[in-house]
């Protein structure tokens, strides 16, 4: 799950490491869409945040500073959007679709970060991968694969226990 969540950020155009994030960075409208998914259940947990400050440090390498001020601009910027579109439009532009579906499957990996699903959660999603142009087909088969990770993890800890 992480190979796949460190690929997509690693294959993102937009790599560099700018002093302040302008509002219509790439880098800003995604973790923007991210905060929205972990808020969507009316609570956003620590896991959930430290999975997306791990991606966006891993990806964009930034000074610890540097990556505060990307999440806190994501988040202030999904509390001001009125709806996901000014992101969504942004992220069509810059990748294809591919990619598109790749976030639609990063975005739910940050949903089972926290081992729950719930259906605020699923409606955000749904309505993001509508605007992205991402196919029902791709964005079931993106939340089956993400809890199949979940699954897998649960499974390896457990049997980690056993032992």
């Amino acid at each position: 799950m992480f190979d796949r969540i460190q690929s997509f950020f690693q294959n993102l155009a937009h790599g560099g490491s700018s002093e302040d994030f302008a509002p219509d960075d790439l880098r800003v409208a995604i973790a923007a869409l991210c905060f929205q998914v972990m808020e969507a259940d009316g609570t956003v947990s620590n896991v959930e945040r430290q999975r997306l400050r791990q991606l966006l440090q891993e990806h964009y390498q930034l000074s610890a500073g540097k990556l505060d001020a990307l999440m806190d601009a994501g988040r202030e910027a999904g509390r001001e959007a009125v709806d996901y579109y000014r992101f969504t439009a942004d992220i069509r532009r810059h990748l294809d679709e591919d990619k598109r579906i790749e976030l639609i499957g990063i975005l739910w990996d940050i949903v089972y970060a926290d081992g729950e699903r719930n259906e605020m959660e699923d409606h955000v999603i749904w309505r993001v991968a509508d605007l992205l142009g991402v196919s029902v087909r791709d964005r079931v088969l993106q939340r089956q694969q993400a809890a199949t990770h979940v699954n897998l993890s649960d499974e390896a800890d457990s049997q980690k226990d056993v032992v």
